[in-house]
């Protein structure tokens, strides 16, 4: 009977959601180890090969969890370079071991020091180089290679991160202005892992917009999906804030807030996160417009969100941000409306035009002056 009553109990048993097992992958740590020096030849004067090294390099289209399931063991070696002989005198070099790995990993070493910023097509780094064939400075004994465990660890690269609180709308969003096929549904947390649509207009130009999963209070700290949400908006050129105009609520133990407490909250995790996030710039979208009684809450609180310091002191404590940002842009919109959407691509690409001049500007006034530091003041003013 017992038997039996185990039986039942493993059959009802359901296996996990399949949306629920990310293929998504954005961090690998791997053990690599360059070859071994070959041995010299006394008699000779004979030098040995030296040991293959182990690289990465960047290249679109690889992932991170394709590079998992082709090496199982986690482990890289490198081949030995050749031992002298009578024969060959000179021992030939170890081959390399070269590793393809996404565009936008950084490789960190075994203290977590930064190795490499793989954020370039064919950017290259040498993970652990050859051991010193044997010669007459070692006593023609090779020398062993390098051996570490890394840590790869994936940034997004993208024009425009989305950022806001679960259920905003920012899956629906990227469906509609991109080629993004995210999962949508009425509940929190539906994006669980990172998802890149591109905007295609029709001169050719195109953006990449990332819908990065949902923040909740403390993803600073790395609660919830933390620092695996964070991170990948340090490359990110702009900043698309996306927020319920009607307020948000994570769970019945959480107070309901309205939307600008939720514009200072998001303010906040960035904040306490990275402070230099805040310089980056940003536009809002306030969505759900399109439902009874949002207009009436947008004009209560656009002067507010128009200046976000005349509010600030009224703000909750915990969710007080002590730098607040400003936003380039604010838009009204219906993540189901074409004609809004419409807009939101628009503005995104003006946006997006503003700061590359902006960067031009700055990036000529620094070439400037730095001409006129290596001219010095013999030389002419250059204007």
């Amino acid at each position: 009977m017992v038997q039996v009553f185990k039986v039942l109990l493993k059959s009802t048993k359901s296996p996990a959601r399949a949306h629920f097992r990310s293929n998504f992958l954005d961090t690998l740590r791997l053990t690599v180890r360059g070859g071994h020096g070959g041995n010299g030849l006394p008699r000779y004067g004979g030098v040995g090969g030296q040991g293959g090294a182990v690289y990465f390099v960047a290249k679109e289209g690889v992932t991170l969890r394709k590079l998992a399931q082709g090496l199982k063991e986690k482990r890289i070696v490198a081949s030995s370079g050749e031992d002298s002989s009578k024969l060959a005198i000179f021992g030939r070099r170890g081959a390399d071991q070269r590793i393809e790995v996404p565009v936008g990993v950084q490789v960190y070493d075994e203290r977590q020091q930064l190795m490499a910023d793989l954020n370039e097509e064919d950017a290259t780094c040498i993970a652990a180089g050859g051991g010193t064939g044997g010669c007459t400075g070692n006593n023609f004994i090779g020398r062993p290679g390098d051996n570490r465990t890394v840590n790869l660890d994936l940034k997004l690269i993208a024009d425009v991160g989305l950022v806001g609180f679960p259920n905003a709308g920012k899956s629906t969003l990227l469906k509609a202005i991109s080629n993004a096929k995210p999962k949508i549904a009425a509940y929190p947390f539906t994006t669980i892992r990172p998802q890149i649509g591109t905007i295609e207009y029709s001169d050719l130009r195109s953006i990449s917009v990332a819908d990065l999963p949902g923040l909740i209070e403390g993803a600073h700290a790395n609660f919830g999906m933390g620092h695996k949400f964070l991170k990948h908006i340090e490359r990110t050129r702009l900043l698309l804030f996306m927020v319920d105009i009607f307020g948000f609520q994570l769970s019945p133990r959480h107070p309901h807030r309205d939307c600008l407490t939720n514009i200072y909250a998001l303010n906040k995790e960035l904040e306490l996160y990275d402070p230099t996030l805040l310089e980056k710039p940003c536009v809002l979208l306030l969505n759900k417009m399109d439902k009874d009684g949002a207009s009436d809450i947008f004009t209560r609180l656009k002067p507010n969100i128009k200046d976000l310091e005349s509010r600030l002191a009224e703000c909750p404590e915990e969710v007080r941000p002590s730098r607040v940002l400003k936003f380039k842009y604010i838009l009204p919109i219906s993540a189901k409306n074409s004609a809004r959407i419409t807009q939101v691509k628009k503005q995104l690409r003006e946006s997006l035009d503003e700061v590359a001049a902006e960067q031009f500007v700055a990036d000529g006034q620094q070439i400037k002056e730095k001409l006129q530091q290596r001219v010095g003041v013999i030389g002419p003013k250059i204007t």
